[in-house]
Parts: C-alpha cells; structure tokens; sequence
C-alpha cells in the first residue's frame, strides 16, 4: 500500500513539473515586454560610470556662461551687441514655445525676427551718432559710411516696427481656421516683445548712457543683479520662514528678500571703485531699483512658468534651465532704470 502511495505521487510530481515547465515555456514568448531572465554578471558590468552631478553640471555651465557673459561685454561693443542681440531671441523664442504650451500659436519667427530688428536697429542709432559725434574719420565711420548709402536702417526697423500688428493679422487670416485664437496669437506676440525684447534692447542705454559704450556700467548692473540673487538665496536658506509669494513660488521669504536687498546696498557703494565718476546716490537708488525688482522680474517669471504648466523655459543650460530663467531679472528692472537715465541722468 505505501509502495502504490509512493508511485502515484511520483507520478503527480512528475505531472505537475511537466506542465509548470510547459507553462513556462509556453507563457514566456507572449510577453516580449517581461523583465528578461536574471544573468550572473560581475558588479563591473551592471555598475554604469556615474554622470555628473547637477551641482556639478550648474557650477560648469554656470563658469562658462559667466566667462561668455563677461567677456562679450568687455572685449567690445560689437561683441555686446552680437552676445545680447543673441539672447533676447533666444529669450524670446523659449516665451513663445511656453505660450506655445499653454494653448497659443504665436508668430514665432515674425516674433523673433522683429525682436532682432528692434534690438540691433537701436544699437545702430546710438552707435552710428556716437561715432558720427566723435568727427573723427576711422573704419567704424566708413563703415556706418557704406551701409548708409545702401539702407536706411533706423528707417527700416521703426517701418517694422509701425507695420506689425498688420503683419500679425494677416499671418492669422493666412493660418486661419487651423489656430483657433487669431486674435489671442498675435497679443501673444506683441507682448512677448513688450515683455522681453524691449527690455533688453533698454540695456543700449546703460551701456552707452556715458556718451561712449562703457562696459562698466554693465559690469555694475551685473554684479548688483547677481548680489540681490545671492543674497536672497543665502538668508533665505539660513532663517527664511515668512513667504515672499507662496502661490507663485513656494521657496522666496521676505527673509530672504531682505537679505538681498542688503547685499545689493552694499555692492551699490562698493562699485564706486569700478566707477568713480557716479554719485554714491545714483549708486544706491541703482541698487534700491535692482533690489526691489529684480525679485518681481524673478516673481512674473515663475507666474508664467505656472500658468502654462512648465518647469523651465528651456534647457540650453543643462542645470540652469533656459536663457529666460537666467535673466527673467533684467526685463523689469531694466525699463525702470533706462527712465531714470532718461529723466535724471542716472
């Protein structure tokens, strides 16, 4: 009786293995998408070589766009005007493509295109009267020369600049029906413009409030923007508790707004050794403006990156995040500031 017992369940055994491994077999193909049978490797193979770390990658490209920045600035006013004709299209084009994402269909490269015309149109002017002020003939007056005598620049960009809510309107007539916003669209453009590029192109007048291209003075709202970023971010880690804004970025305390606010001070006075021909007063209601709306610029950014559901506005700075996120500061404190050289001579 326990021989025949012994039999019958060997003979099940056998039984169940046999369709476990016909299952096995049988289910494996089907699944082409299952995780793979486990292989014996060495921790050489499975372990990959590990990438740099994102402090790392912020701190490189960080080096690099600073030495970019800097350099084109110092080395000439050509260099300035190419670097920063550069980014403001650039800035505008990453506001287009998050408009872009939040439902839009803004006249991108008409939007672009204007925006270059705008920025090197008025870089012309004040660098052809500069030169054409100085009554001294050299190759900067013979070439303003030349290109004179085949277009009328300063014509040609306020032309396009007067035209373009027409070029915008025809664009979306030409579009039309396949974006369902015409009207929308091109206020997207326009404002993209009002937002970015005018701004920027107002960093001419800093530049060459002097009379003269000063790279100085770029130097000064650089470093005075950069003191209100730093100086935010180090109090604000350290005893921020009070929040700045916290629907529209969670992480700014008026802490941390204060401390910029001081580190900007003291920068303000501290540039007088990079420019001893400015008042301290002009100095420190420079660096009042800076301290008050740099962190707004920083502020309506975040607003719009929110309102249209991005992180960043692009990534042409792997750590940093998109040009716009880099320099979202200058756009509201650069129109207060070219108004106050406007009317005072700051």
């Amino acid at each position: 009786m326990n021989d025949r017992n012994r039999a019958t369940s060997l003979k099940i055994n056998n039984i169940s293995n046999d369709e476990t491994q016909r299952c096995v077999s049988t289910s494996f193909p089907i699944l082409p998408d299952s995780t793979p049978p486990i292989v014996s490797v060495s921790p050489e193979t499975v372990a990959a070589p590990a990438g740099p770390s994102n402090l790392r990658l912020r701190v490189i490209w960080g080096v690099i766009g600073a030495v970019l920045l800097l350099g084109s600035v110092w080395f000439s006013p050509w260099t300035f005007g190419l670097f920063f004709a550069a980014v403001q299209a650039i800035m505008l084009w990453e506001f287009y493509r998050m408009m872009r994402a939040g439902g839009y269909a803004p006249a991108t490269w008409i939007g672009v295109g204007v925006s270059l015309a705008l920025f090197c149109g008025t870089s012309w002017v004040i660098f052809h009267d500069i030169v054409s002020a100085s009554n001294e003939p050299n190759g900067f007056s013979a070439f303003f020369g030349a290109i004179g005598a085949v277009v009328n620049i300063e014509f040609l960009w306020r032309s396009i600049a007067i035209l373009l809510p027409v070029i915008l309107l025809v664009r979306e007539m030409v579009v039309w029906p396949r974006y369902s916003q015409p009207f929308g669209n091109a206020a997207t453009a326009v404002f993209g413009l009002m937002y970015i590029s005018v701004p920027m192109t107002l960093l001419n007048v800093i530049a060459y409030s002097a009379g003269q291209y000063d790279y100085r003075r770029v130097f000064a709202l650089l470093f005075l923007i950069w003191a209100s970023d730093i100086g935010a971010y180090a109090v604000g880690r350290a005893i921020g508790k009070h929040k700045l804004a916290p629907q529209i970025s969670p992480g700014k305390t008026w802490e941390g707004w204060a401390g910029g606010f001081v580190l900007t001070l003291v920068v303000g006075w501290a540039i007088g050794y990079m420019l001893p021909d400015m008042p301290l007063t002009h100095r420190l209601v420079a660096a009042g403006v800076v301290a008050v709306f740099a962190p707004l610029g920083d502020l309506a950014e975040s607003m719009l990156k929110r309102s249209v559901g991005v992180k960043d506005s692009g990534s042409i700075m792997p750590g940093h995040g998109g040009l716009l996120d880099r320099f979202d500061a200058f756009l509201l404190v650069l129109p207060v500031l070219a108004l106050l050289q406007l009317l005072v001579g700051l």
